[in-house]
């Protein structure tokens, strides 16, 4: 599929279908929206009057058009709420909206205007990105899959600087393609995505990008210690990995931070002997979602070359009861030699994590985020709106947050207090896994948090946002891909104030 970015007049661009936004309140009397209503005949101005249509965010009106100014025989409106609120994360509803409706009309070229008024590029990419997103389908293994496609997204800010605009259209499908690669990954069914293949698919990933791979395996994993992670894998016939990609940048500025993204692998988690509930088991495909963000940012941050070298670890294992099985009571030693009383097999996440947050260190890692489906509390505390985040350096959370929003997705901060990590100590071993029913996921952080000591750390849980249940006019249901757009636009952001 073609992207491309364009500031010539939505009359000019000859495509089948064109996607315009519109505001609550707007009436066709002046500007752009004048304009347009009058090449198509007044249908605008006709379906504003009746209350047809009332451009509340999400809402749609589609016209075929006939004998119009438009080369366009097609036009879709998508509401877009209020105006002083067109902000990031409502310019990539309106972006995915817009590919997902049309290609369900069985359009293939369109064109699509934000309607923007200032920082073209970047509102270019942010549509380019949510359109590429929107057409993720999660149904890889159907045999009678919808054939539909699009051909061509083209993005239309009119009067805008060209190259700006088609900059970010190529940016946005990079980053739209990365994160429904993300999203493919953390779909694939477990006996599709064993430690081994998710390997293999970074390893994939690594070289069609330039990127530097290496894989441990569980010899070298015993050679180094990593005890906390081969405990979790203990019970599985599907040998453990511990996934390593950096991007190096040809030329840089020799500076003395190393951020290295660590992610989460549990590529099936069933629990362990502290076996989980059969009902809904099957999403557990999903708990490698972190290392699947990981792979996917470093796929992007190949191709958009930032001046900032980045690490990517993502420990990988599965999580099964069997006779081998690490049970509740053992005491595991992870590689910085503390110890780890097991009370439940099913808090396994942490346990993998704790080792690839010490390896990390060990590459020269000096900032650490580190991101998995961690906790069900989280889902509780913040339901699938916000992902979770904690950590020791109130600057690095802070930018975190700040990318986030740039990008239109949300953050919210929860305490990491000195008194939480009195829950995780135990009575026969340095620490134990779980710190009981009270603030399960800040007590979680509160674990890792003890391998994490002496770099700027912080943590997201993206447990509750990384699945989304319902489908959206903007979103298929399944995975997200949360997190993804947030963490290029992170390591972007920093490589500009390290080299400024």
């Amino acid at each position: 599929m073609d992207v491309r970015g364009t500031s010539k007049s939505c009359r000019q661009i000859d495509v089948q279908a064109l996607a315009v936004a519109v505001f609550k309140g707007e009436k066709p009397n002046s500007g752009f929206l004048k304009d347009l209503d009058k090449q198509v005949g007044g249908l605008i101005g006709n379906v504003i009057q009746t209350e047809e249509f009332a451009a509340k965010e999400g809402e749609t009106a589609y016209f075929h058009l006939t004998n119009s100014g438009l080369k366009a025989k097609r036009l879709l409106l998508i509401g877009c709420g209020e105006r002083d609120e067109y902000k990031a994360a409502q310019i990539s509803r309106f972006g995915g909206t817009a590919s997902r409706f049309l290609r369900g009309k069985n359009a293939k070229t369109i064109a699509i205007a934000p309607r923007v008024e200032s920082d073209a590029g970047s509102a270019a990419q942010m549509v380019i990105q949510s359109a590429v997103m929107g057409l993720f389908e999660p149904d890889k293994y159907r045999k009678e899959k919808e054939k539909r496609e699009l051909k061509e997204i083209v993005v239309v800010i009119e009067g805008a600087d060209e190259k700006a605009v088609q900059r970010g259209a190529e940016r946005g499908g990079i980053v739209g393609e990365a994160v429904n690669y993300t999203r493919d990954l953390a779909n694939e069914p477990g006996g599709y995505m064993t430690p081994t293949i998710l390997a293999t698919r970074a390893k994939e990933t690594s070289r069609k990008f330039g990127l530097t791979f290496d894989v441990l395996d569980q010899n070298q994993m015993e050679k180094l210690g990593m005890g906390s992670l081969l405990g979790v894998s203990r019970g599985s016939d599907e040998p453990p990995k511990l996934i390593v990609m950096k991007y190096e940048p040809r030329s840089r500025k020799r500076g003395k931070t190393l951020l290295a993204l660590v992610g989460k692998g549990i590529t099936f988690d069933s629990g362990g002997i502290s076996l989980k509930p059969g009902e809904n088991m099957e999403l557990m495909k999903y708990d490698m979602t972190g290392a699947a963000t990981v792979i996917g940012t470093m796929r992007a941050i190949a191709q958009l070359k930032p001046s900032i070298p980045v690490l990517g670890v993502a420990p990988c294992s599965e999580n099964l009861p069997s006779g081998k099985a690490t049970k509740p009571g053992d005491v595991l030693v992870a590689m910085t030699g503390k110890t780890i009383e097991v009370i439940n097999t099913d808090a396994e996440g942490r346990l993998v994590l704790a080792d690839a947050i010490a390896y990390a260190k060990k590459l020269g890692a000096t900032q650490i985020i580190d991101m998995a489906t961690l906790t069900g509390a989280v889902s509780i505390a913040l339901g699938d709106v916000n992902v979770g985040i904690l950590g020791t350096d109130q600057a690095l959370i802070d930018g975190v947050i700040d990318a986030g929003s740039g990008v239109g997705e949300k953050f919210w901060q929860l305490p990491l207090d000195k008194e939480y990590s009195a829950q995780i100590k135990s009575d026969i071993a340095d620490i134990k896994n779980v710190g009981g029913r009270k603030a399960g996921t800040i007590t979680a952080a509160a674990f890792l948090k003890e391998f994490a000591d002496g770099v700027s750390w912080a943590h997201l849980d993206i447990a509750g946002t990384a699945w989304g249940e319902d489908a959206k006019p903007y979103r298929a249901k399944g995975p997200t891909g949360i997190a993804v757009r947030t963490l290029i636009e992170f390591v972007e952001r920093s490589a500009r104030d390290q080299t400024s």
